[in-house]
């Protein structure tokens, strides 16, 4: 039998003051609210759960023993609802994170660490991968991924500036084959190329000249899905490899890689934090928001 919470609420008012009226009065409704919901309810159970007369209000023994068992999970669910509402009033909890490996600005350790001591109440699960997947169906709170492959119907936060992706290769390797002069030309050096899964074929180096985009490719010697892998093999003068700007950045600053071809490298909007609504987002999820704002990184955000 399926039961309205709200009735019971009601008969459990009406229990404890023996009077329609102060009932009424507690829930905020009328008296004659009360009386039919009481109505109700006896002809839902069946039996007689309240002896009424023009002066009181008494229980009858169905009644009684009805109150006794409805009145501690009654409580148990108003403790529920206040501690859903303290979730609602500060950031805490578990916020499960689906990032891409190659956002290095958002994995940076400093970025999160600030994040976290901030909001000693959450926790953080990021699983980093760069399957391309439904968040809301496996349970994340939020993905970080490139703006070009998140739903239209996402809503969607920046987390980095526009961003670039370069090619770049060991001035050892550079001594050895020569740079090139145009993407058209990669094909003919060794590369190390990148895909997300071993089903799935290398990722064609992208490109643009005059405002046109266009892709390469190149067909690599090596192919990964590991990033620190492809940076190690090309340092160690094993080739040319393409990836975000940002990955390449410290080894380029050392002068251990070169950028190539940078004139055919445009930038395009980088990262964005995406979920599904902006509608009773959660404290946590908002406090994340917040700080990336905070750190400027975030900008206003695009969707429905």
């Amino acid at each position: 039998m399926s039961l309205d919470l709200n009735a019971l609420t009601v008969f459990a008012a009406v229990a404890e003051t023996r009077s329609f009226r102060a009932a009424a009065d507690r829930l905020g409704v009328t008296r004659s609210a009360v009386s039919q919901t009481m109505r109700k309810l006896e002809a839902q159970l069946g039996i007689a759960l309240l002896l009424r007369t023009t002066r009181s209000v008494s229980l009858t023994e169905a009644g009684a023993r009805f109150h006794a068992g409805v009145a501690a999970g009654l409580a148990e669910i108003g403790q529920a609802a206040e501690a859903a509402g303290a979730l609602r009033g500060r950031p805490s909890g578990l916020l499960r994170l689906a990032v891409s490996s190659i956002a290095e600005s958002f994995l940076s350790g400093p970025l999160l660490g600030a994040f976290l001591e901030a909001h000693p109440e959450i926790r953080l699960d990021v699983t980093v991968t760069d399957e391309e997947f439904d968040i809301v169906a496996e349970g994340y709170d939020a993905g970080v991924r490139l703006g070009e492959v998140i739903a239209q119907d996402m809503i969607a936060v920046p987390v980095a500036t526009p961003q670039r992706q370069l090619a770049v290769a060991a001035p050892a390797y550079l001594a050895r084959q020569g740079k090139p002069a145009h993407p058209r030309e990669l094909p003919a050096h060794r590369c190390i190329g990148w895909r997300p899964a071993p089903d799935l074929p290398p990722y064609r180096w992208e490109f643009g000249e005059d405002g046109e985009e266009f892709d390469v490719e190149v067909a690599p010697y090596v192919t990964t899905n590991d990033m620190q892998l492809m940076i190690r093999l090309a340092c160690a003068g094993q080739g040319i490899t393409f990836g975000m700007e940002d990955s390449f950045r410290p080894w380029i600053e050392r002068g251990e890689l070169v950028p190539l071809l940078a004139e055919y490298c445009p930038s395009f909007p980088g990262f964005f934090l995406y979920f599904p609504s902006r509608r009773n987002l959660a404290p946590k999820l908002r406090a994340l928001i917040d700080h990336l704002r905070q750190q400027g990184r975030g900008g206003h955000g695009t969707g429905p």
